[in-house]
């Protein structure tokens, strides 16, 4: 569970990096590895935080979803350019799966033609060509014509549960601020690292 603190700050920081006019303020890096170790990285976006971590959703057989199954650790980094000389927040921690029921009511709020593209895309599957997928888009378009679009099986939520949340707060002249929190056990605490 995330500590309070950590979480209020975290929110507060979003809340002003939205407010400062960051084109994509819920933007994160999310770095998984496979079972081999191979790291990848790429952005997803971050779909809430409490103090059981922080939330993003996917296809559970696109790579990431592959790696996740293989290997339940990841990394987030958030990095907001316009806040003071940069604010950067690191979040690392074990991954897992949330509960259907909370995965249907995302899902359920999602655009139609977004739900419509989980059901088409077979992501990071080879694509043949546009028409490929186009093809594939109607005729989902179709299956669901008049009704509500359902959430796929192969589709759905990640929750980042962190031992690590770092705060980093740029400066002039690289003399950042860090502040790392740790949780050992139940138990967070901090400590200021050099720049």
């Amino acid at each position: 569970m995330l500590k309070p603190e950590i979480l209020d700050t975290f929110l507060l920081l979003l809340d002003q990096a939205k407010a400062a006019g960051e084109p994509e303020p819920t933007a994160t890096n999310l770095a998984t590895a496979d079972a081999a170790g191979r790291v990848s990285s790429r952005i997803v976006l971050l779909k809430g935080a409490d103090e059981r971590g922080f939330r993003f959703f996917t296809n559970y057989q696109s790579d990431k979803g592959a790696q996740l199954e293989a290997h339940p650790q990841a990394a987030l980094c958030f990095h907001w350019k316009l806040l003071r000389e940069g604010v950067q927040v690191r979040a690392e921690g074990a991954v897992r799966k949330l509960q259907a029921e909370e995965s249907d009511a995302y899902f359920a709020t999602r655009p139609r033609g977004s739900q419509l593209g989980a059901w088409a895309s077979l992501q990071s599957q080879t694509l043949p060509d546009r028409e490929a997928f186009e093809q594939r888009l109607a005729r989902y378009g179709h299956e669901f014509e008049g009704r509500e679009v359902p959430r796929p099986p192969h589709w759905g939520g990640y929750v980042l549960e962190p031992d690590m949340v770092e705060f980093w707060y740029g400066a002039q002249f690289r003399l950042h601020e860090r502040v790392r929190w740790s949780r050992h056990g139940q138990t967070w605490t901090s400590r200021l690292l050099y720049p």
